[in-house]
């Protein structure tokens, strides 16, 4: 294969404006929200069809050339980062709402439509969609559905996975394929499930149906802040014990908390050491009662603060600092590397106290931002990728607390997803054996092994040519 052959195959699907060459134009390509691995594709191709996308697979197949699919490159391990001997598929310029059913409560939508925007269409018939990333102003649905995300919403309305009907998508081959239907339930094994969360390994999402549910009639929060984090921890696991499911349960520490609070002037009390933030969403009645029991157990366990919203302003105010919570630390450290373990709720106070020790063994500040709910921690390791040393010892640091979720019984991504990041650990959660199995459904999906290679599953002896990316940082 050359690079002339590839050019001509592409040029004669693509319009001239939907095929990028020159590496200077490549370069808000070369990675994904994770900047420490970067990498030029051979070509960036910005499909405007579906029939365009089958086109290039094809074509790529046929010369058989690496394939990344791209959303909004909003991710955080590496998972878009191109191939350099490959073909970055950008999928923005597909970011139409095809339909919005009210009666069924669903949408229909190309891959490129951003998860906020899927809300805005419903709310006129009073429903929206329930997960919610912190990246939802730019996240794409077709992202979505590669990482199975969730957000702050997803303890009580479930993740990506949990809100889907249907995907149709590509195989590596071109072919059009439907997985799940209109609907609750389908025949056959539930490949759905199997895609959702696959990085893009598997196959190319084309179009996606998720369920739409009805805006709650009163949805208030309740922000509670507490003299330690074991505390909050424990009131956490007390909250759930009583049977409440909250919509959103939330847990910020002492430095996250002055960040966020210096940032979006939220009314969060900067003298705290933990903060929880309890979203209760039903009908009238329902909400009055579960904001009574959750602000008694809040007491019970110690609560320093606590404060109701009393309207929907209000509310939405004290969630801006939780989602304005990653920019806020931007303010305070050239850098900062966001993880992403999973843990069980009653290791929570556990590991935040064992991460405050490897903050200090790795002379690098912390800070904690998480979904308490379902033990989804994003500790925030504040360092400067101008000093290799303190790049080194990032990475270090990130890889002992995902090696410490395992050791609690928990695992090493929760919705951000494997890609080239978390490979080192994957050995760590999982079996040689699990791992072959890993590589045999790869293999049945992409017997060339040429969608987003190098990702997602550690490279085992016995595929020579599924070829991991060299590890690159770039300091410029």
């Amino acid at each position: 294969m050359t690079k002339n052959a590839l050019l001509a195959g592409l040029r004669a699907i693509l319009p001239a404006d939907c095929l990028i060459e020159d590496q200077e134009s490549q370069r808000p390509f070369e990675c994904d929200g994770l900047l420490l691995y970067r990498e030029l594709p051979l070509l960036v191709a910005l499909p405007e069809t579906v029939a365009q996308i089958q086109s290039v697979l094809k074509c790529c197949h046929q010369l058989g050339v690496p394939v990344v699919a791209r959303g909004s490159g909003t991710g955080l391990c590496a998972g878009a980062m191109p191939h350099p001997e490959g073909v970055l598929l950008g999928l923005s310029k597909l970011n139409n709402i095809l339909e919005v059913d009210p009666k069924a409560r669903t949408a229909r939508l190309q891959p490129g439509v951003t998860n906020l925007a899927i809300s805005e269409a419903a709310a006129a018939h009073g429903l929206y969609y329930g997960p919610d990333p912190s990246s939802q102003i730019a996240c794409s649905i077709g992202g979505n559905v590669a990482e199975n995300s969730g957000g702050v919403h997803c303890l009580k309305y479930g993740l990506t996975v949990h809100n889907l009907l249907c995907v149709e998508m590509l195989t590596v081959e071109g072919e059009r394929t439907t997985l799940g239907g209109g609907g609750l339930d389908s025949p056959g094994y539930d490949l759905m499930a199997l895609v959702t969360g696959s990085e893009g390994l598997l196959g190319i999402v084309t179009e996606v149906t998720v369920k739409l549910l009805p805006c709650p009639e009163v949805a208030r929060l309740v922000m509670a802040g507490f003299d330690s984090v074991r505390a909050a921890g424990d009131a956490v696991g007390a909250v759930i014990a009583a049977g409440i499911i909250p919509a959103g349960l939330e847990m910020m520490d002492a430095l996250a908390i002055q960040a966020a609070e210096d940032f979006a002037q939220a009314g969060y009390p900067k003298e705290a050491q933990a903060l929880l933030l309890c979203e209760l969403d039903g009908t009238a009645e329902e909400v009055d009662q579960h904001v009574d029991a959750v602000t008694n157990i809040f007491n019970q366990h110690g609560a320093s603060s606590l404060r109701v919203s009393s309207d929907d302003a209000e509310r939405a105010l004290l969630w801006k600092g939780r989602k304005s919570a990653f920019p806020a630390i931007g303010r305070l450290s050239a850098d900062y590397y966001c993880m992403d373990g999973t843990i069980p709720r009653s290791q929570v106070s556990h590991v935040l106290e064992e991460i405050s020790k490897l903050s200090a063994k790795y002379q690098l500040r912390c800070a904690n931002v998480f979904h308490a709910g379902d033990g989804n921690l994003h500790p925030l390791i504040m360092f400067d990728s101008g000093d290799p040393q303190q790049l080194a010892r990032a990475e270090r640091f990130g890889a002992d607390i995902l090696e410490l979720s395992v050791a609690v019984g928990g695992c090493i991504t929760g919705e951000h997803g494997v890609g080239l990041e978390k490979l080192n650990q994957m050995p760590s959660q999982f079996s040689e054996a699990e791992l072959h199995q890993f590589e045999d459904i790869k293999h049945a999906f992409d017997p060339a092994l040429t969608l987003n290679p190098g990702k997602g599953i550690p490279i085992l002896k016995r595929c020579q040519e599924y070829r991991a990316l060299p590890r690159r940082h770039s300091h410029d």
